[in-house]
């Protein structure tokens, strides 16, 4: 028993004597560093030929030791003579000083191994959250300085340890300006105002800086692995849960300033030589992999296309995974400071063709990066406007609408192509204002329809003579007149008799489309292509886009009842489709990239799932009211104008398979007469089959007339 009770004692004295000598260790160290300050004489040496990193790294290995053979939570007698004595306080002083040379570094390296090793809660306590938020003040403002390995590890750690306990985000972003004591109560001040998402886009940037500018910083650097680490960081800070952090990152933090700001260098730094064409061929950006991105293929511009396209989708990113508070904060700063600040003086402004080609090449490469719900939203209304009620024509209550529509009938083709481009991917994004802006809000009514019965025969049954003129060609779907010769395939099928008025079967809407081109005017039977069924399967793929875009939307099934349609005076189709019908009227004179443009659009625009849509675009059964026109009565048009002109030019048909074979790439193009026409026949046959297709996989109009 006594052998058994020495024992205890001695281990009881070996676990007792070890603290004592840990501490004596400690303070041997630290006064090993503060002393070399009072001996060194060669300021010049840098700090890693010194014993300053091994003496530090004793330290660590102490605090950490110590903190093992301790009871969990329990404070050892060096981790508290760290605290009392400011240890780390007057570290964070030796690295601002930089003396001796390279001080910084090892500073950094010791905070953040003391922090990311030592388990016990560090940054509550005031020596400890201080001298962190006074080193992170010395950081992020000097890109290539030699720290920034450093800086990123120290900024990771404490985003770390924030996402464990997200209370700690207010320790180390309020309060920023230590070093100034009159700035830090002007802080406080201003801390006393809500928190509101307006303040914090609109107040001016402070210099001071904190975690959040170092990180912003640190997403600059050049250095490919070190702003991917920074920007995962922020990602990790916005995405917090708790909404006293969220609110805490807005308001103590110029967080959306400094994201904004960066987004505006970068679309600035763009050179205005960039070809328009370059930014549009350019493949949409991952901030991921962004320097990769710009190292493939290369064009004046190109690096700074892809610097500021992938800030963007980086942005995009954090406001899709920030917690809504910040990311509302953020859309606002990029909305104001951003797409008014800086977009919409660009895009209204008139100054030259190549400014307005390369703002709406641009603008497009922004509408195909942005997918973030909160700030797609914003990017939509900045360019649409937020009305709703139908058009009146010459009514322009947001210019900037008004302007970009109208670009797509400019004199300038180039301009005219790129802004339907624009608008072609702008129906693409999922938002329901789109297509409800630009279209659906002059269709709620139906007011294209006429209200009272049809006249029985008004519409031109098969039986009627072709060469009779009695009809209104507005009306009449299978115009023939200039070709007697010349039949339609569906002028020999009666319609059918329980249909009611204004509808159709699928399969007689797909032959209407399919025979308002004249048989003379085909030629891809001539060259043994398919027929419109070589569209289904796009068709299919773009409707079932659509519809899953629009599913979200609560879209009716079935057109509104006219008898609760209120009348309208005379209707009015809206600037937008205005615009393509009055395009699409002369796609014989056109430039065919122009007429392949207009045609994708209203593509597009019929393959939306709102019946409004469907019946005014897709229907060639409507009575239409007096005045008014759709797209089949607008096709029907060109389609007389087409056997018209055909009829004066010799050898037509030759020379359209020719014209056809050339585009096809069978054979060397060559200039011959009336090349814009038969180019736009070709495109005429094409898009009808388009429209067949589409019509065919939409299925039948539903509900009543």
């Amino acid at each position: 028993m006594l052998s058994r009770l020495g024992t205890l004692l001695q281990q009881a004295v070996e676990t007792r004597e070890p603290s004592v000598d840990l501490l004596e260790a400690f303070t041997e160290h630290w006064k090993g560093i503060t002393g070399y300050y009072l001996e060194a004489t060669d300021e010049s040496t840098p700090a890693r030929q010194t014993d300053i990193p091994w003496r530090l790294k004793q330290m660590l290995d102490i605090l950490v030791y110590e903190e093992k053979q301790r009871p969990a939570g329990e404070t050892g007698p060096c981790l508290e003579y760290l605290l009392q004595h400011k240890v780390l306080e007057t570290l964070s002083t030796l690295g601002k000083a930089e003396y001796p040379p390279g001080m910084r570094q090892q500073v950094l390296l010791f905070f953040s191994r003391v922090l990311g090793q030592v388990q016990h809660p560090l940054l509550h306590y005031l020596n400890v959250h201080r001298p962190v938020q006074k080193l992170l003040q010395l950081s992020g403002d000097r890109l290539g300085s030699g720290t920034e390995k450093e800086e990123v590890q120290f900024t990771t750690i404490l985003c770390a340890k924030i996402k464990q306990d997200p209370t700690l985000l207010a320790y180390i972003l309020e309060g920023k300006s230590i070093l100034n004591e009159k700035r830090a109560q002007e802080l406080e001040e201003g801390a006393e105002h809500p928190p509101g998402a307006a303040t914090a886009a609109s107040s001016p940037p402070r210099r001071d800086s904190n975690l959040i500018s170092s990180l912003v910083g640190l997403c600059k650097s050049k250095k490919s692995r070190m702003a991917l680490k920074a920007r995962e960081n922020l990602l990790l800070l916005v995405g917090l849960a708790q909404e006293a952090a969220a609110a805490c990152l807005v308001r103590s933090s110029t967080l959306c300033q400094l994201l904004t700001g960066h987004l505006c260098d970068l679309y600035s730094a763009v050179p205005t030589c960039t070809d328009p064409a370059d930014v549009l061929t350019l493949e949409r950006t991952s901030w991921r992999t962004q320097g990769d991105a710009a190292s493939n293929g290369i064009f004046p511009g190109k690096e700074s296309l892809a610097a500021f396209f992938g800030w963007m989708d980086f942005l995009d990113e954090l406001v899709m995974g920030a917690h809504p508070v910040v990311a509302d904060a953020l859309t606002q700063a990029v909305e104001e400071k951003f797409f008014q600040g800086i977009l919409q003086p660009q895009l209204l402004q008139i100054r030259s063709e190549l400014t307005v080609l390369n703002a709406t090449a641009m603008l497009t490469g922004m509408v195909r990066q942005i997918c973030a719900p909160p700030l797609l939203h914003h990017l939509v209304l900045f360019l649409l406007g937020p009305d709703r009620h139908p058009e009146t024509p010459g009514d322009s209550p947001h210019p900037l609408r008004t302007q970009l529509i109208d670009r797509c009938n400019h004199l300038s083709e180039e301009i005219s192509l790129a802004s339907l481009q624009l608008f072609e991917l702008l129906l693409q994004k999922p938002h329901e204002h789109v297509a409800h802006s630009l279209a659906l809000r002059n269709l709620e009514t139906r007011g294209y329809l006429q209200r009272s019965p049809p006249v029985p025969d008004e519409r031109g049954p098969p039986e009627l003579d072709p060469d009779e003129d009695g009809l209104d060609l507005e009306e009449d779907p299978y115009f023939t007149d200039g070709f007697p010769e010349a039949s339609f395939r569906m002028a020999k099928k009666p319609l059918p008799g329980p249909a009611p008025p204004g509808k159709g079967q699928v399969s007689e809407v797909v032959s209407s489309f399919l025979c308002l081109v004249p048989e003379e005017a085909k030629t891809s039977s001539c060259m043994e292509e398919g027929g419109y069924d070589t569209y289904i399967h796009d068709a299919l793929g773009m409707v079932q886009a659509c519809r899953a875009s629009a599913a979200p939307w609560g879209w009716p099934h079935a057109p509104r009842p006219l008898d609760t349609c209120p009348p309208e005076g005379v209707f009015y189709e809206g600037h937008f489709l205005k615009v393509l019908f009055d395009r699409m009227s002369r796609v014989l004179d056109q430039p065919y990239s122009l007429n392949l443009q207009v045609t994708s659009v209203l593509s597009r625009l019929a393959a939306f799932p709102h019946p409004h849509l469907h019946e005014y675009l897709l229907d060639p059964y409507l009575s239409l009211a007096p005045g008014c026109r759709s797209l089949f009565s607008v096709l029907v048009r060109v389609m007389g104008d087409l056997m018209q002109r055909l009829q004066r030019v010799p050898h037509f048909r030759a020379k359209l398979l020719l014209v056809r074979q050339q585009l096809m790439g069978l054979v060397p193009g060559e200039q011959m007469d009336h090349m814009m026409l038969f180019k736009g026949v070709v495109v005429l046959e094409e898009f009808c089959k388009e429209l067949a297709a589409i019509a065919l996989v939409k299925g039948p109009p539903e509900g009543p007339p």
